[in-house]
């Protein structure tokens, strides 16, 4: 194991859930279930290194289901690691976190639900972002001038039936033009089951937003890093030796030396 990265919004969440839990948590893998607490894999396929964090102009929030941030396969934590503008709440149905109120109204935001528009109201419905302007005092002088907004992903990061769920049950979120997107990608997500092919895990979803905000290195990157973390997962399952030198490391490590 390496040393450990800085904690980040999604690790800050989880230490939380671990700290309410009435019991210990042990996931799966190794002879005793050891895990690195940077990167959630077993120690010798730990993954710290290859940590790669990309500035972005649009910011990620993720609402997280009650036992996501203790999945080893969750990948809003991936997004996490890569683009500092992530922040992370525990999604419950009969309260809502002050913080992240603020942060909605936050008038350097434009929020976007990101949701599949055939379960929505169509007149809520964006299929790209939407200029935006909110007026400032310019640091020249005392006159107002328009300054874009910055658009800020709200991604529900849960199962298919928990993702609908917190979208019907959080009135906060009426507000806010939903995003659908309509990925001509098939999801190369290999950690968990799903029926259909076209549900994109969360970082996969997370870099196609950050593409349509024009943050083309941060989504790059983030593709790339969630195919090495699922190299490292999958390898370690099926107690596979790494090769750090495969196509798929050698990608990730192009696109941190662009971000140098």
């Amino acid at each position: 194991m390496n040393s450990l990265p800085p904690p980040h919004a999604v690790s800050r969440l989880r230490s939380a859930r671990l700290e309410r839990s009435t019991r210990p948590f042990l996931a799966r893998g190794g002879p005793h279930g050891e895990r690195c607490t940077g990167c959630r894999l077993i120690l010798s396929h730990c993954f710290c290194n290859f940590r790669t964090i990309v500035p972005s102009r649009a910011g990620i929030c993720l609402l997280m289901a009650e036992h996501e941030t203790l999945k080893p396969s969750n990948t809003g934590w991936l997004i996490a690691d890569v683009i500092p503008e992530t922040t992370a709440f525990g999604w419950a149905r009969t309260t809502v976190e002050p913080a992240l109120l603020a942060l909605l109204a936050d008038p350097q935001w434009q929020p976007y639900v990101v949701f599949p528009g055939e379960f929505v109201a169509p007149e809520r419905v964006v299929s790209e972002l939407v200029p935006d302007h909110v007026p400032e005092l310019s640091t020249e002088n005392d006159h107002k001038t328009a300054v874009a907004k910055r658009p800020l992903f709200i991604l529900l990061d849960a199962t298919w039936p928990e993702a609908r769920k917190i979208f019907n049950k959080s009135p906060y979120l009426n507000q806010f033009p939903v995003l659908s997107l309509a990925p001509d990608q098939v999801s190369r997500y290999r950690l968990r089951r799903s029926r259909r092919d076209d549900h994109l895990c969360t970082s996969e979803v997370a870099a196609i937003c950050l593409a349509l905000a024009g943050d083309t290195l941060a989504a790059q990157t983030l593709a790339a890093y969630l195919d090495v973390f699922t190299d490292h997962y999958l390898r370690a399952k099926q107690q596979i030796k790494l090769d750090i030198e495969d196509e798929v490391h050698q990608r990730l490590r192009e696109l941190s030396a662009l971000n140098r």
